[in-house]
């Protein structure tokens, strides 16, 4: 068996938003670059929404992408996005 890696060393990274308290029948989703949002009510999904495009526009002024920071950097972000 080889030893070489049949994957490159890119690292792919993403953030996936769910919300179960919806109960007016509407599916909602937003998709963006990095990451998937689906579900919620509408103030959920809002405030999922919200912190998301947040944490995008901080890493866009950086010139980085999700998969460019650590999960502790991503988790402080998120924090400091979120309303």
């Amino acid at each position: 068996m080889s030893s070489k890696r049949r994957f490159n060393d890119d690292r792919v990274a993403g953030i996936l938003g769910l919300a179960f308290d919806a109960d007016d029948g509407h599916k909602r989703i937003t998709r963006g670059k990095d990451f998937l949002l689906a579900g919620g009510s509408e103030q959920t999904h809002g405030i999922m929404r919200e912190t998301i495009v947040k944490v995008t526009e901080k890493l866009d002024a950086r010139g980085q992408r999700i998969a460019d920071v650590s999960v502790d950097q991503l988790r402080d972000l998120i924090n400091d996005a979120r309303p």
